[in-house]
């Protein structure tokens, strides 16, 4: 309830796997919706594994609808962990600047197509 009401309250949360799949889920639609969140598992000794919270989506495949920021943000993370900073500060310009020209974060609602949201990104790094 309080990650819902209040998420600013939290940097941190450790759970386990399934409470955690349906937190993810839950910040994701906080943040703009499924196709926006980037994850990380993050072991701080040893690897760590990044992803879009949403998953792979299969039904979606070669339908140039899917909003790409989510995995294209979890590369910026996981760039920022390995110490990458200006390739992922550069990451977070061309997703920021990809937001202000999308109608919607939804998928097939975004005004483009998955592709011409990655190129709008990859054309501001």
């Amino acid at each position: 309830m309080w990650f819902v009401k209040n998420p600013e309250w939290f940097d941190v949360i450790v759970t386990d796997n399934m409470f955690g799949d349906i937190i993810t889920d839950l910040g994701a639609m906080i943040q703009g919706g499924m196709g926006i969140a980037a994850g990380g598992n993050i072991n701080p000794k040893g690897v760590s594994m990044f992803e879009p919270i949403g998953g792979s989506a299969p039904k979606y495949t070669g339908k140039n609808v899917i909003n790409p920021l989510a995995a294209i943000g979890a590369v910026q993370m996981l760039l920022e962990t390995l110490g990458e900073e200006a390739a992922a500060k550069d990451i977070e310009k061309g997703i920021r600047f990809a937001c202000t020209k999308m109608t919607s974060m939804a998928a097939g609602k975004m005004g483009m197509g998955t592709t011409e949201v990655g190129d709008l990104v990859a054309s501001n790094i």
